[in-house]
């Protein structure tokens, strides 16, 4: 039987200042200012219609990305959280993140958001290096980057995380512990440190960068990691490192297969209907003119998740964090019977890939190197 999960919001902001040559998500190099109000006001319309699916659950966690939400004003997130706040009810301690830019990081800027009501800033550096932060695009230089990580330090935030990416155009493993070390040095609560992939649809993509090879990244994880957790953090997902206290709640949410709303250009929603025993996935038209459209309906496309596809779902999903898997909650969270799991792991488990007792998967040290591998053995 399927029980309700906590519930949690995304708010998609889709303008940067220029799109960065890895990046794949719904992005759009900006042309002019930032359409605030309107924009503002359509989220709200979209958070509006989706009422029906918050089933009366307080909001755990809020998530403004994009793009550069730090683009927008104090006043239009003041205006943005006010509204949500007038349709739904926020826990007391819920999480609410803003995605920045150091390119566009002011302390008094800043300082406006935590008064609006964000509590928890991710700054998206990617690197110290000065080459390296022009290869990927990237508007910022090092001094702002550590401006901004320094200047978080004293907004009064719950939280912050300090993005950084390894594995960069022609980088070595001298560099890429350098950037670590530093960042590391600045003591951020949290750090996301992954590592660069190429995908489809990118100016990286079409021109491919020379990237380090297989034993570099390999020397680079090992000892990145090792610092990481010399350092105090925690590797509690792929990759995500917290100080004890200060995991993400909004991912944690996603990676426990739990439910939340989209909101935005190409926002996606995923939501358990328990009494129809279905999971519901939304998303939200793409491109900002379309979604800015009045006459245009926000939801371009919504439907069931196929009861054959949950198993994949689940586990996609619950592998990243790296923690055991209660069984209990792949019933409350699927409505599937637990033999259906047991059954799809079972080649990974023969396989030395995954660990079962009567209560928890785990993933062993071999397992947790060749994730994909577990899900490519799923029947």
């Amino acid at each position: 039987m399927m029980k309700r999960p906590p519930l949690s919001l995304y708010v998609h902001i889709p303008w940067c200042v220029q799109k960065c040559p890895y990046c794949d998500f719904n992005s759009h190099a900006l042309k002019g200012g930032v359409p605030e109000e309107a924009y503002i006001g359509r989220l709200l319309d979209d958070l509006r219609a989706d009422l029906e699916w918050v089933q009366d659950r307080p909001l755990q966690s809020i998530f403004i990305g994009g793009g550069t939400p730090s683009l927008l004003t104090p006043s239009a997130v003041e205006r943005l959280l006010s509204g949500i706040e007038s349709y739904l009810v926020l826990a007391d301690d819920c999480e609410i993140t803003l995605e920045a830019n150091p390119g566009t990081f002011e302390k008094e800027r800043f300082q406006g958001f935590v008064d609006a009501g964000v509590n928890r800033i991710s700054i998206g550096i990617q690197s110290l290096h000065a080459e390296q932060l022009k290869r990927l695009g990237r508007i910022h230089d090092p001094d702002q980057a550590r401006a901004a990580a320094c200047h978080a330090k004293e907004l009064g935030l719950t939280s912050y995380n300090l993005d950084l990416m390894h594995g960069l155009p022609e980088q070595s493993l001298a560099q890429a512990m350098a950037d670590l070390d530093e960042i590391i040095a600045l003591d951020p609560p949290h750090i996301s440190w992954y590592q660069l992939t190429i995908e489809p649809n990118t100016s990286f993509a079409s021109r491919p960068p020379t990237l380090p090879d297989d034993d570099t990244l390999w020397q680079i994880y090992q000892q990145g990691h090792n610092k990481l957790a010399a350092a105090g953090y925690q590797h509690y997902e792929v990759s995500a490192y917290a100080k004890p206290g200060h995991q993400s709640r909004h991912n944690r949410n996603y990676w426990q297969f739990g439910d939340y709303l989209g909101i935005g250009c190409g926002a996606h929603s995923k939501i358990s209907l328990i009494e129809q025993e279905q999971i519901l996935r939304c998303e939200k038209i793409k491109h900002p003119q379309g979604y800015l459209n009045l006459s245009k309906p926000l939801r371009y496309r919504t439907w069931y998740v196929d009861k054959a596809e949950l198993n994949f779902e689940f586990f996609m999903n619950l592998l990243r964090l790296n923690e055991p898997m209660h069984k209990r909650l792949y019933a409350d969270r699927t409505g599937l019977p637990l033999e259906h799991a047991e059954r799809a792991l079972a080649p990974a488990i023969d396989k030395g890939l995954l660990t079962s007792n009567e209560d928890f998967w785990s993933t062993t040290p071999l397992g947790r190197r060749f994730l994909n591998s577990i899900l490519d053995e799923m029947v």
